[in-house]
């Protein structure tokens, strides 16, 4: 796997204190995706996580698995806009 870097970074909010992340990659956001995220499992975390995997492995452009990512982020109350 690759690291495939978004166009812009993603503003998360996450943790029991609100700590401010910037995730500026898929490596970044499958991290957060697989062991911090609040709604693992919903249709669009899942989405997400294939969507930077797939960009991690060249198949698709790393910001159709950025804005994946956002979706997913915004559905879990965690996206910084």
């Amino acid at each position: 796997m690759q690291t495939a870097w978004f166009s812009k970074p993603v503003m998360v909010s996450v943790g029991v204190t609100g700590s401010t992340h910037y995730l500026t990659n898929t490596q970044e956001a499958v991290e957060l995706l697989t062991t911090h995220w609040r709604d693992a499992g919903s249709p669009k975390h899942q989405s997400a996580l294939r969507a930077c995997r797939r960009a991690a492995s060249g198949d698709v452009p790393s910001d159709i698995a950025r804005e994946a990512f956002v979706e997913a982020a915004r559905e879990a109350h965690i996206l910084v806009e």
